[in-house]
């Protein structure tokens, strides 16, 4: 407890010191007629981002961490003006991320789906699959390599994924004592890091469409070999529950959970909803399936429908234009229209049980939807003191000094902007355009390369960053509390990216794909078994 003060203390005592040094830059910039903040487009800019994080890793507070976050953003925004930074905190960031058509999109998604999962739970879908699962599935193990496999299988969109796996996979998880810490990782590593290597999903669609001047869909296919870290992440993932391999905070909480507590720390959001629950006894395992089954047609269908499959484009063309907030909210809206008729079909919930679910859904998500809405106007904050030109300009100053380091030097700017940002998506948008125009007329292999290390350091910023969207998710769905699911994951993170760094070191030189992604996983594998030892010998 002292230590944690003492971290306070030190932290507010520097948030001090730049209060009283900002200023007296904002004066000198006004002397100078600029326009624009006085910490546009520096490495100021990312400093909303950082007392944000620092503070939820300090105090395990997520939301006033998140806030204060926003505050000092719109107080370098608005050169420490009392007026302006209160403008800005609504106008700029809470209410213009409110109104933003894709982010409401989003939200809509995820209160309906909370409201399936109410159902589902209800109608006793979801224990009856546990019960089915608890028959079938006989050892934690099974458990996780399960969890990892329906992960991997929903790879359409990382939200749909997040919310889907958590929510069929709890009861199996809770029933073999798998810490919901385990359960949240899962989630979150089979999300983000599946989507980025899969052709046909969301991700791709996004990717593609910020490479101009090339086949941005043949260029994301050439570059999934050398995606180190989504397929790392992966291979990390299995070989640690074939070889019994924890470490890190992660050890802790899943001893704990094998002893019964699945939570380890006494803040436990989610822990009466399942004591509140009371399953029809005539829930089947049909009542889990056919809805879930129905939510990813129906998901598909919404979204190759907004990119124009059903006015001729082709099906990956479909897929490569659509819009994920419309198409996810539209398909979410049908399978809860299916979800309730399945119900009232085969009388396991009648109609007023039905609509009080939706009420129960949508408080189930309001943790997600209140960490959300801050964690995008946290983005607004860095977006309006120009944190992507920062990024651009440091970028693009060091493109032709070291070509052949480039890549590696490129996936740690993509974790950085991604952790500090919580997106990787902006984190494309930034960096895929710089990469293409160095290398569109120089070297096409090293392009694809620099391609995949701005994915791949995307995604492993985004898994690591607790502003997150992906990650915030993934607590939800996994119903975990959301700072230990990020103090849990983050050294598996940060092993993969380790090794990811050092892969596309040897693959600047190399450029063979075939041959640089047999030696990184041969590298992953090297390092697990290094750390199961020290681990044992801890133990020991």
């Amino acid at each position: 407890m002292r230590q944690h003060k003492r971290k306070i203390i030190g932290f507010l005592s520097v948030f001090a010191l730049l209060c009283v040094i900002a200023p007296m830059v904002t004066r000198a910039a006004d002397a100078g007629g600029e326009s624009e903040p006085a910490v546009y487009a520096t490495a100021w800019a990312l400093l909303p981002a950082v007392v944000a994080i620092a503070l939820a890793l300090i105090t395990k507070e997520v939301y006033s961490s998140l806030f204060i976050g926003i505050v000092v953003g719109a107080l370098l925004y608005a050169d420490f003006g009392f007026e302006g930074t209160v403008l800005h905190v609504f106008n700029g960031g809470l209410i213009s991320v409110l109104c933003d058509s894709y982010n409401m999109g989003i939200l809509i998604f995820l209160v309906l789906l909370g409201t399936m999962v109410a159902l589902m739970n209800k109608a006793g879908g979801s224990a009856a699959f546990g019960r089915w699962a608890g028959d079938h599935i006989k050892t934690r193990a099974g458990a996780q390599l399960a969890t990892i496999l329906l992960g991997v299988l929903i790879f359409i969109d990382d939200y749909f994924n997040c919310l889907t796996v958590g929510s069929v996979m709890r009861p199996v998880t809770d029933k073999h004592n798998v810490s919901r810490a385990k359960l949240a990782y899962l989630i979150d590593a089979t999300a983000a890091p599946v989507c980025i290597i899969a052709p046909i999903s969301s991700w791709a669609a996004a990717v593609s469409g910020f490479v101009e001047g090339e086949d941005g869909l043949a260029l994301f296919v050439s570059a999934i070999p050398y995606n180190y870290y989504a397929i790392l992440t992966i291979v990390m993932m299995v070989a640690m529950v074939l070889m019994k391999i924890e470490f890190g905070s992660m050890a802790v909480h899943e001893q704990n959970a094998k002893n019964g507590d699945l939570y380890t720390t006494p803040d436990r959001p989610y822990a009466n909803i399942q004591a509140e629950e009371k399953p029809d006894a005539k829930g089947k395992v049909i009542d889990l399936v056919i809805p879930i089954i129905c939510l990813v047609i129906c998901c598909v269908i919404g979204m190759i429908y907004t990119g124009g499959f059903f006015s001729g484009e082709n099906f990956v063309s479909a897929f490569s234009n659509s819009d994920a907030s419309v198409g996810l909210a539209l398909g979410s809206f049908f399978g809860l229209i299916i979800t309730v008729a399945l119900y009232l079909v085969r009388k396991v919930l009648n109609f007023k049980e039905c609509m009080d679910c939706l009420a129960d859904g949508f408080k189930a998500m309001v943790p997600a939807i209140l960490i959300l809405t801050f964690a995008w106007t946290l983005k607004a904050m860095t977006d309006s003191l120009g944190a992507k030109e920062f990024v651009a300009t440091l970028v693009s100053n060091s493109a032709g000094s070291f070509m052949n380091f480039l890549p590696a030097v490129i996936f740690l700017i993509g974790c950085f902007l991604a952790f500090a940002t919580g997106t990787s998506w902006g984190t494309f948008g930034i960096l895929i355009p710089i990469v293409v125009a160095v290398f569109q007329d120089t070297n096409h292999s090293l392009m694809i390369i620099s391609i995949s290390a701005c994915m791949a350091g995307a995604v492993c910023g985004d898994h690591c960053s607790p502003i997150s969207d992906t990650t915030i998710m993934a607590s939800a769905g996994a119903q975990c509390n959301h700072v230990n699911h990020v103090s849990t994951q983050l050294p598996y993170a940060i092993v993969a990216a380790a090794v990811s760094f050092v892969s596309y070191i040897i693959a600047g030189f190399v450029q063979n794909a075939w041959i640089c992604l047999p030696i990184a996983i041969v590298l992953m594998l090297a390092v697990l078994f290094l750390l199961k030892n020290v681990h044992s010998q801890k133990v020991e």
